[in-house]
């Protein structure tokens, strides 16, 4: 109450100095402003308008702690959400590299394993050419030595043509019979 009848003395004072009647006159612009500025106050008292809006600020206060408080704790969990993400990541770096590392090593087993799988095709297609080259050997040395016999028979045949005479050919003859007989017997 203190402080009402100091301020309404301050806001007084200046209207009291303006004016040159009496302030307490119904013709005082100054005291019709007071009394109505007064009864507005004892009107906003009377509602309580300073309790609520203490209130409001006190809600809207308590509002803003609480929206602190959940946005230290988003805060927190977006740290700790991100900690989280950084060290998978890291598990993932690192798998990622043994990966590389492993398939690495793989690629050089595969290649030396290819390059003696190749050594070792050479190797049968060589041992597979020398054989054929061996084989068309041994048949072309056969052919060549058919081929002797039979010119050498013939050559043979021939000679014995013209130097054989009927007695020599019976006897050959008689000869070759007897030799049926005694091998088939």
């Amino acid at each position: 109450m203190k402080k009402l009848i100091v301020l309404m003395a301050l806001m007084a004072s200046p209207a009291m100095a303006a004016e040159e009647g009496p302030f307490f006159s119904l013709q005082n612009p100054g005291l019709i402003v007071l009394i109505a500025f007064v009864v507005f106050v004892a009107v906003l008292l009377y509602f309580k308008v300073p309790g609520m809006i203490g209130a409001m600020l006190d809600k809207r206060a308590h509002q803003i702690k609480v929206d602190l408080e959940e946005a230290r704790l988003l805060r927190e969990e977006a740290q700790t959400i991100l900690a989280s993400y950084e060290r998978k990541q890291k598990e993932v770096q690192a798998q990622s590299e043994r990966i590389i590392a492993s398939a690495k090593e793989e690629a050089l087993v595969a290649a030396a394993q290819a390059k003696a799988d190749l050594e070792a095709s050479i190797a049968r297609r060589l041992t597979a050419a020398e054989d054929q080259i061996a084989s068309a050997e041994k048949s072309a040395v056969k052919e060549v030595r058919d081929r002797a016999v039979s010119v050498a028979v013939a050559a043979a045949g021939d000679l014995m043509a013209k130097q054989m005479t009927p007695e020599s050919a019976g006897a050959l003859i008689d000869s070759a019979i007897g030799e049926v007989k005694a091998r088939l017997n």
